[in-house]
């Protein structure tokens, strides 16, 4: 259920094990973005973000419309997907959010501009600032030892709360564990506590990579939030960020969702064979199943539009002093585990404190981050050229995922009306 893998699947069917190491609270989009049909009723755009009177946009959104509802065509059936949705934020204009298809296969509800999507490992961001704006006021460092704040982990104690960030602590992912798939397999509307998470990885052996992503680093830090400020990560997320930006449809929930968000949330399809405790799952809807098992490391639900412009007021500085931003986007070498620079065609991958650069051959050099929940895909892209951001989401994850080419679309319809290079 983790996203230990640097790129989606492809090919083959994965074993057991790497599929336990691409799905959950965010995949990392780099090989793929370097390198029958579900309907497309429905395709709806947001009229409050275009402006009647410049033609142009509204021929932007003709073309961005077609790129979601050409994926759904396309892929719909193989990903079994119901819905894809698209926001993109241009520099000093309103946002452009289209959608194809239905808010499940039972329904002929069109996905609303306003739907509300889980965002997996894209919260990842949000508990990294959360840490970082907590060393700026001088009650932390992210070089402290983990024993100095979770003595209860002796065998972790060396291990610094920038590894956990960076993923180069060695310690494994709890959702790898047989153990916890077959607890949520028993039952998915358990509540899973942040102790109980961690136990799971606590009973493994060190990862033998340099860098290996894990979710449990993200619980560890979600512990140390909570202890160094004596609040819940709940309320630090909503007065430090959420309300800070004033985004009114971005949501978290450590356990189950209310009503009053699911309404806006299409069903989640679990499309991956061959996965040990979860094969019961194959094809159906587990979006409302509990997100305790994710938490500060993937449990956010949020819209696009939320979604683009909490990545711009992170990436432009806007939630961090400058040595903390300078932090949260210095990288490691996904390969290596070593710092980096940057990222180059000879080493593409890089992973910061809960954010990812790429380069590629079409994109250039650019921060991405797909997440991933048992049902839901959510991918951002930041081109930094031309400050465009684009997050688009899919209502399954399936063993073949081919998100990133709705990326390259969207990217090739912004460059074919001027607005990237």
């Amino acid at each position: 259920m983790s996203d230990a893998s640097s790129h989606p699947q492809q090919g083959a069917r994965p074993s057991y094990r790497r599929t336990a190491g691409v799905l959950a609270a965010g995949a990392l989009a780099v090989t793929a973005i370097t390198a029958g049909t579900a309907s497309t009723a429905g395709a709806q755009t947001s009229s409050a973000d275009i402006t009647a009177s410049a033609p142009h946009e509204w021929s932007l959104q003709r073309d961005l419309r077609r790129d979601v509802e050409a994926y759904l065509t396309k892929y719909g059936a193989n990903e079994h997907a119901s819905a894809v949705g698209l926001s993109v934020s241009l520099p000093g204009r309103s946002n452009i959010d289209v959608t194809a298809g239905t808010m499940s296969f039972d329904s002929r509800r069109p996905v609303p501009g306003d739907a509300v999507w889980q965002i997996g490992s894209n919260t990842k961001a949000f508990t990294s600032v959360i840490l970082l704006q907590l060393e700026a006021e001088h009650r932390l460092s992210i070089d402290d030892p983990l024993g100095k704040w979770l003595p209860q982990y002796p065998q972790w104690r060396h291990v610094t709360l920038r590894s956990l960030l960076n993923m180069t602590s060695g310690i494994r992912t709890y959702d790898e564990t047989p153990e916890m798939l077959s607890a949520y397999a028993a039952d998915p509307n358990r509540y899973f506590s942040q102790a109980e998470l961690v136990s799971y990885a606590a009973a493994t052996p060190p990862a033998a990579n340099p860098w290996t992503y894990s979710n449990t680093g993200y619980i560890l830090t979600e512990m140390i939030i909570e202890k160094v400020t004596g609040n819940s990560y709940s309320h630090e997320l909503y007065s430090r960020i959420i309300n800070r930006l004033q985004l009114k449809d971005t949501f978290y929930r450590p356990h189950a969702y209310p009503r009053s968000v699911t309404a806006r949330e299409p069903a989640g399809y679990f499309h991956v064979h061959g996965f040990g405790p979860l094969e019961p799952f194959y094809d159906t809807d587990v979006s409302r199943y509990t997100m305790s098992w994710t938490r500060a490391a993937g449990g956010i639900f949020a819209t696009l539009h939320d979604m683009t412009v909490w990545e711009r007021a992170m990436y432009s500085g806007q939630m961090l002093p400058a040595k903390q931003q300078a932090e949260l986007l210095s990288l490691v070498s996904v390969a290596t585990g070593k710092p980096i620079d940057t990222t180059s065609a000879k080493d593409p991958a890089g992973f910061g404190l809960g954010v990812q650069q790429s380069t590629t051959s079409r994109l250039g050099t650019f921060w991405n981050y797909q997440g991933g929940t048992l049902g839901v895909r959510t991918l951002h892209v930041y081109l930094p050229e031309s400050k465009v951001i684009m997050a688009m989401g899919v209502n399954s994850y399936p063993e073949q995922n081919a998100i990133n080419d709705l990326a390259f679309a969207v990217h090739a319809t912004l460059k074919a009306h001027g607005l990237i290079k």
